[in-house]
């Protein structure tokens, strides 16, 4: 099979032509600038190492996408979901939170408005 063409890189100026979005050389650059003026500057006090065990330990116990099941499908979840995000004052709780394939937890999303189609 062949591999696609090689396109120039999205930094500004770099005359480089990548697989990916940037090249290897401008791959660190373009990471500290999406952390420093793109993310939220409390990202990590939302999602930090505790989030990490919270949702590791909450995938162990619900394997299955809720929603799936719910419907009578059976489908692995991919996504920990709050149910009340954290931005609105949601919390970590295990009842706050619910298991979701990655097509449900779009689904849930546009449901709530925060993403378009």
């Amino acid at each position: 099979m062949p591999k696609k063409p090689k396109h120039p890189c999205a930094f500004p100026g770099c005359p480089n032509l990548t697989d990916d979005t940037y090249c290897d050389e401008h791959k660190t650059q373009a990471r500290q600038n999406y952390d420093k003026y793109s993310r939220s500057p409390d990202v990590h006090k939302k999602y930090g190492r505790a989030w990490k065990r919270i949702r590791d330990s909450y995938a162990a116990a619900h394997p299955l996408c809720e929603r799936c099941l719910a419907e009578g499908r059976t489908t692995l979840m991919e996504k920990v979901h709050h149910i009340v995000p954290v931005s609105r004052g949601g919390t970590h709780a295990r009842d706050n939170l619910m298991s979701l394939c990655r097509s449900c937890h779009n689904k849930v999303h546009i449901e709530m408005g925060d993403r378009h189609v």
